[in-house]
């Protein structure tokens, strides 16, 4: 028997999403095109727009479609700072906490080698919390430097929920924009764009149910961008390129299904989550999950997250000893897959570098069953024994 526990990294399509993307891939015409067969690719987009808009509380104006959350990330985070650093030289701070996805860390570390931006790395509490009263701090040092605030929704490593709408209204106070990476987010936790206040949102298709290579940044329509791509200025003039039909039509489906089916699932996520988790501390002595976890918290922890420290282990290790048992899992970011570092969120909580090596993420989602869970379980006790033994032999 297979689990597949890395929904995080991926998670199936729905097979609405995937009927409603096939049924478009038969259809020919390019958005951009005013014949017919280009005004009809055009109408499958808008209506799409319009369902995802209609999922996450926000305008169908304000949905920028990209090539997934990386992208999304890079246009939020480069093209506010460039926008704002423009408008006033003296905008050059970005704030943000050290436990982001690496397309934000990535796109900030880029500003300040190549822009001039200076990093205000935001705190964070051994539970993976960003408190609100951080932002405040750090923003009341210098309000007029500050270009942009950058938060995740969700981690995407240890699924805690960050409380952006409380964020949002301290950088609201002194007119400072804020971007959320909601990739995580979108379809497991409740996200309204509108009434969160947050500028900025990005997410994607394929952590909800529908494919890869689509997503969204979900832009107020009084944001201030620069473009990163220049051409036939599709998108509010923000990301030229001819658009997706077939891929943007299946996004939209599933977003819908996601959004309609989230308390149910969350409730049954959360509950094959505990039971992983507790299943997990009580087999092996010292495991214990990363971040804040509480039994039943399916609001400050997504609910199919399941993030563990193994002590004495190699994460590596591990992966591939569960992946020959036939479960999949990751240790970190799929993003970051093959990178023997430990873990950069883990480490921005406090976790010593020996123990952040031994992390494995667990991540369930709308396929997951009681049977993954048992089959990780029994699995688990073999695995964790063979991975000491061999950072044993190698310590020696």
């Amino acid at each position: 028997m297979t689990a597949y526990l890395d929904h995080a990294a991926t998670t199936p399509m729905f097979p609405e999403a995937l009927a409603a993307m096939t049924t478009q891939l038969a259809e020919t015409g390019n958005p951009s095109s005013l014949h017919h067969a280009g005004r009809r690719a055009r109408r499958a987009v808008e209506e799409s727009r319009e369902r995802i808009a209609t999922a996450i509380g926000a305008r169908p104006s304000e949905v920028v479609f990209t090539s997934g959350g990386t992208e999304a990330d890079n246009l939020a985070v480069k093209g506010t700072f460039l926008a704002r650093r423009d408008a006033d030289p003296d905008r050059v701070r970005v704030l943000v906490p050290a436990t982001e996805h690496h397309a934000v860390l990535d796109s900030v570390g880029f500003l300040v080698e190549h822009e001039g931006a200076q990093v205000t790395w935001l705190e964070v509490t051994p539970e993976g919390f960003v408190d609100p009263e951080t932002v405040r701090a750090a923003i009341a040092t210098d309000p007029a430097s500050v270009a942009l605030v950058s938060v995740l929704w969700a981690g995407n490593e240890i699924g805690v929920v960050q409380d952006v709408p409380a964020i949002a209204a301290i950088a609201a106070e002194h007119g400072i924009p804020v971007h959320t990476d909601a990739v995580q987010a979108v379809g497991h936790v409740p996200v309204d764009f509108s009434a969160s206040g947050v500028d900025l949102l990005s997410m994607t298709g394929h952590k909800l149910g529908g494919p890869v290579g689509v997503g969204a940044l979900v832009a107020r329509r009084d944001a201030t961008l620069v473009p990163l791509s220049h051409g036939g200025g599709q998108e509010r003039q923000l990301r030229s390129g001819t658009l997706d039909a077939p891929a943007i039509v299946g996004f939209a489906a599933a977003a819908e299904r996601a959004v309609t089916e989230l308390e149910r699932e969350a409730t049954r996520l959360g509950a094959l989550r505990d039971a992983l988790i507790e299943g997990a501390m009580a087999l092996e002595p010292g495991i214990r999950p990363s971040g804040h976890w509480q039994r039943g918290d399916v609001r400050r922890r997504l609910p199919g997250n399941a993030h563990l420290v193994v002590p004495g282990c190699d994460g590596d290790s591990l992966l591939y000893l569960l992946d020959a048992a036939g479960i999949a899992c990751s240790t970190g970011s799929a993003c970051q897959a093959g990178l023997p570092q430990p873990s950069h969120v883990l480490l921005a909580l406090g976790v010593p570098e020996s123990e952040a090596r031994g992390a494995l993420r667990l991540t369930l989602g709308h396929t997951s069953t009681a049977d993954d869970v048992s089959t990780f379980l029994r699995a688990l006790p073999g695995a964790v024994s063979r991975a000491r033994r061999a950072r044993e032999a190698t310590a020696s």
